[in-house]
């Protein structure tokens, strides 16, 4: 096997040093019912299967051909760790490192949305089977302008205003968000469609502070200012990075939970490349 031919063979599997922190967080496995079964598939067989879906966004049959795994172990792999939240503490976790190598600048956090589709419709999809949408929000480090990590993440259908995701988004946040003090207050930049009062009293609520440019307003100062940047630029190139995830690119899943799942595997993996903890 080539160079390349390994490097790309590993860009779809589970690097060594996340698998260290997944399988701690993996629940034990239930015991068959008639006290007999099958040898149970390598765990982590299974995630490796898991991320390779994710990343390429293949059926979940598809997963027959690849050597990987099953697709029946597969998904039914991927049930019980969605029920058990691993994904979502993974992503924790991933917060958690990076906030103690690299430092989370809770002083700023920036909120967008970003449409996908659903073609087969599903939860939170909207009336219209063809679209859905998500909205993340995402924190920049201090002294990085080359990037942020995800920190909150709310899927909704493609008809809901974008101030009503405010909450979510916030509620959303999987690690205890320092409080806001005097010294060292905590803004919030969003777009116009946050433009709203109803959006200032809720972040007021949260202890942010609101800033939130009027409509063409932010296009007119970036102009005056040459080479500057609107600090919302870092959830643009999230969005972009998590859409490299195929499976995420396109709502395949009917059940918000299982989308959801996805996602938070995508944010865990960008968290602790980001990082520098992947190799």
């Amino acid at each position: 096997m080539s160079a390349n031919q390994e490097k790309v063979r590993r860009d779809w599997q589970i690097p060594d040093e996340l698998w260290a922190r997944i399988q701690p967080l993996l629940p034990p496995r239930k015991p068959h019912p008639l006290g007999c079964h099958r040898p149970r598939v390598d765990d982590r067989r299974a995630m490796d299967a898991i991320f390779f879906v994710l990343r390429t966004g293949c059926q979940w049959n598809a997963l027959h051909d690849t050597g990987l795994c099953s697709s029946s172990s597969a998904h039914r792999r991927f049930q019980e760790w969605t029920e058990a939240d691993v994904f979502l503490s993974l992503w924790g976790q991933g917060l958690l490192e990076y906030e103690a190598l690299k430092g989370i600048d809770w002083e700023w956090l920036a909120r967008a949305g970003a449409m996908t589709t659903a073609p087969l419709g599903g939860e939170k999809s909207g009336p219209d089977p063809d679209r859905s949408r998500e909205a993340r929000h995402q924190a920049e480090p201090p002294h990085r302008r080359r990037g942020g990590v995800p920190v909150g993440l709310a899927v909704e259908g493609a008809t809901r205003k974008d101030f009503t995701w405010v909450r979510e988004t916030i509620e959303s946040i999987p690690v205890e968000r320092p409080a806001p003090t005097a010294d060292k207050p905590q803004g919030r930049c969003l777009d116009t469609g946050d433009d709203d009062d109803e959006v200032r009293d809720l972040l007021t609520e949260f202890g942010f502070t609101a800033h939130i440019r009027a409509r063409g307003e932010e296009a007119k100062a970036l102009k005056q200012e040459a080479g500057v940047k609107a600090r919302r630029w870092v959830v643009g190139r999230a969005h972009s990075g998590m859409n490299r995830f195929r499976r995420v690119l396109l709502r395949w899943d009917k059940k918000v939970r299982n989308y959801l799942a996805f996602l938070h595997l995508a944010c865990a993996y960008i968290t602790f490349r980001q990082s520098g903890l992947l190799g």
